[in-house]
């Protein structure tokens, strides 16, 4: 399996997910163990990894038009997640997830550190996110001062009345209580019960997942959770 491709590798354009992609997933889902894998594997790399890779390039110059500097790299433990699971603390001991997870990330830190857009192709729909899922632990206290704050706490609450709005209502609460330090009764104090800030959508398999309009389909959701990304950016990092 390729996992050091790059743009300049990848000379096809996307055309969309094939509709074997979702029935690979599907079947995955009720064969999940490495001797099925193993003898599907080819389905995997050519309905799922290699659109997946020709996604990622056509997305991210989509991306580019509203954050330059986002990341966009074609390659698994990139942009692309690995389809093996992590079981070593899980009590579900199956061996691969049943998803194509794709992420765009911008920031200074690791990839999974920064805020970005994470774009989920699974069995029944599509997942579209946006923002920090949840914070670094050296961030959580930067967080709550930028939230606490007149001016960039001002900032996140119009935020978050625009954003819900749009569809794109913003989620991450965490905490039953405020944090020790912050008044119970501040303007921000459900936002001060957050450990992430991030937007989410989860929609039915559209029609334009099988076409180069899919890319067009993530990139509007993209564009109404991008002012999170970019409030995070600014007071965080």
């Amino acid at each position: 399996m390729d996992n050091v491709a790059t743009a300049r590798d990848i000379m096809s354009e996307f055309s969309g997910f094939p509709k074997e992609a979702i029935t690979f997933f599907r079947d995955l889902s009720f064969n999940n163990e490495k001797e099925w894998f193993h003898a599907h594997k080819k389905e995997y790399e050519e309905y799922v990894l290699e659109p997946a890779k020709l996604f990622v390039v056509a997305m991210g110059d989509r991306l580019h038009e509203i954050s330059p500097d986002v990341q966009a790299i074609p390659a698994v433990n990139k942009s692309l997640f690995r389809l093996n699971r992590d079981v070593r603390f899980s009590k579900d001991k199956s061996p691969y997830k049943t998803n194509m997870g794709i992420l765009f990330w911008e920031g200074p830190k690791k990839r999974m550190e920064n805020p970005g857009f994470y774009i989920s192709l699974e069995t029944d729909g599509v997942m579209i996110a946006g923002g920090s899922h949840v914070f670094p632990k050296e961030l959580l206290p930067k967080y709550r001062e930028a939230a606490a704050d007149k001016k960039a706490g001002k900032e996140l609450a119009d935020l978050a009345v625009s954003l819900d709005k749009t569809g794109v209502p913003i989620l991450g609460a965490h905490y039953k209580r405020v944090p020790q330090g912050y008044d119970a009764d501040h303007p921000n104090a459900e936002l001060l019960k957050h450990n992430g800030v991030y937007c989410m959508v989860k929609n039915k398999h559209p029609k334009e997942l099988h076409s180069a309009k899919f890319v067009d389909y993530c990139y509007e959701y993209c564009v109404k959770m991008d002012p999170m990304n970019r409030w995070v950016l600014k007071y965080l990092y």
